[in-house]
């Protein structure tokens, strides 16, 4: 049976009036294949193969796996010939190889794996130019398998940046970095968000199985930091020894926390004397005291609201924040229109997150800043499917991940592409991560 014809049998009707989604699907191939050019361009073929840290791939694995997935979805699925033989999809499967162990693997040089990157690409714009503009097949209703490919690039960008900031081998400097505003003034409070009904997830085209199906759940009123938790907030923390007192941690949080000797979020340098750096993508420099801490895991966020007298929102509470409390199903804080520079701080060329305060254009209906870029949100909430879940087009995308042994994040970060970010994408991870680009923002009761 295709791909297509099962992904019909699965998930049902997919729709079939036309849309033009085909000069948007190209358009956000390319941009992340720019992207993914763009960061490793200079990087010694050494450097390419070489396995910085047991949690990150080698870069070119990446690299080939982005392709070989976009063989497998854009081609063979959609009935082209194959490149390759289905037996060097084994290599670059994601989940039959852990990424401890990928550098042990016959990988392509880097060499090899650009080309045959660039191959596969020009297989799929001719492919693409055969396909019908409108099609009742799930996979291609609206260009979705497209969108699926196009996010699963950006979001390999994303894991790229994360592999670059863990090394140390050589001193990597980004490209020069997209300027980012000058930040206005900022409330430095709760805002109350007034409780009631709330549409969570996507009926969206191009959103993943996880946000479906969309569905109405009531949130009661809850207060929500107005900006996301920043370094100096989360300094005065450190300095006041919560990292020593086992009252505010998770219990588990607390042995990791003992057993890896953490002190601080995870690249902050001390010097003493209250003095404190940070080491950015091979660069050391004073801590920024207004930007959005970044690389605490979920323990370390919640470690911190407990000690602030708040916690965590949940998932619902993070949407409810972000789609606004009138009840319009907005795609974003500031309404549907797609993310500009002016809204958020997103698409990785900024290689950091802006002072809160930069994005008054991002600012939500309830007066929330910052909801979208900059750094994921960790919320309190366990990874599970929705009520009526169906795993499209394979279960190993959310399914497998469903459980209590991962925590949700919202938001999107820096290193996030617009195309991955709105209202209703959900992100997870394990409650010990630090590597990646992850902050918070605390929330209150009502009492």
């Amino acid at each position: 049976m295709s791909r297509i014809a099962e992904g019909n049998r699965v998930r049902g009707q997919g729709g079939g009036e036309a849309r033009p989604w085909k000069a948007r699907a190209w358009a956000e191939l390319e941009a992340a294949r720019a992207r993914v050019l763009g960061m490793l361009a200079g990087l010694p073929e050494a450097e390419l193969l070489r396995q910085h840290s047991p949690l990150m791939s080698p870069l070119v694995w990446d690299v080939a796996h982005v392709a070989n997935y976009e063989e497998q979805w854009l081609l063979r699925a959609l009935g082209a010939p194959a490149l390759t033989d289905p037996a060097f999809d084994a290599i670059y499967d994601a989940f039959r190889h852990p990424r401890s162990s990928r550098s042990e693997l016959p990988l392509l040089a880097p060499e090899s794996a650009f080309a045959y990157a660039a191959r596969v690409r020009a297989a799929v714009r001719e492919h693409l130019d055969s396909l019908p503009d409108a099609s009742p097949e799930p996979l291609l209703a609206g260009g979705y398998v497209f969108g699926m490919v196009a996010q699963h690039e950006q979001q390999h960008a994303e894991t790229l940046a994360a592999t670059l900031q863990l090394m140390t081998s050589v001193e990597y400097r980004p490209p020069s970095p997209r300027a980012r505003p000058r930040p206005g003034a900022v409330p430095l409070s709760e805002v109350f968000i007034r409780g009631g009904p709330v549409r969570l997830g996507s009926d969206d085209a191009w959103a993943y199985d996880n946000e479906r199906p969309a569905f109405v759940a009531h949130v009661p009123d809850f207060l929500l930091d107005a900006h996301p938790v920043t370094n100096g907030d989360y300094l005065v923390f450190v300095e006041a020894g919560g990292y020593e007192d086992p009252r505010w941690w998770h219990p588990k949080g607390w042995d990791i926390a003992q057993a890896e000797g953490w002190r601080h979020p995870r690249f902050w340098l001390p010097q003493g004397n209250h003095v404190w750096l940070r080491r950015r993508f091979g660069t050391v420099e004073p801590l920024p005291k207004d930007e959005p801490v970044q690389h605490v895991s979920w323990y370390e966020a919640d470690a911190y609201a407990r000690w602030a007298g708040k916690r965590l929102p949940t998932e619902a509470e993070w949407e409810k924040a972000a789609r606004g409390s009138d009840g319009t199903p907005r795609e974003h804080p500031w309404g549907d229109a797609a993310p500009t520079e002016a809204h958020a701080n997103l698409g990785g060329d900024t290689w950091g997150p802006a002072p809160v305060g930069s994005y008054p254009a991002g600012v939500s209906q309830d007066g929330v800043w910052d909801l979208l870029g900059d750094v994921w949100e960790w919320t309190a909430s366990d990874f599970r499917p929705y009520a009526g879940f169906v795993a499209f087009p394979y279960r190993e995308y959310s399914e497998v991940f469903f459980g209590d042994e991962y925590k949700v994040l919202r938001g999107g970060a820096w290193a996030s592409a617009p195309v991955a970010v709105r209202n209703g994408f959900r992100n997870w991870d394990y409650p010990q991560r630090r590597q990646i680009f992850a902050g918070f923002r605390c929330a209150r009761d009502v009492r």
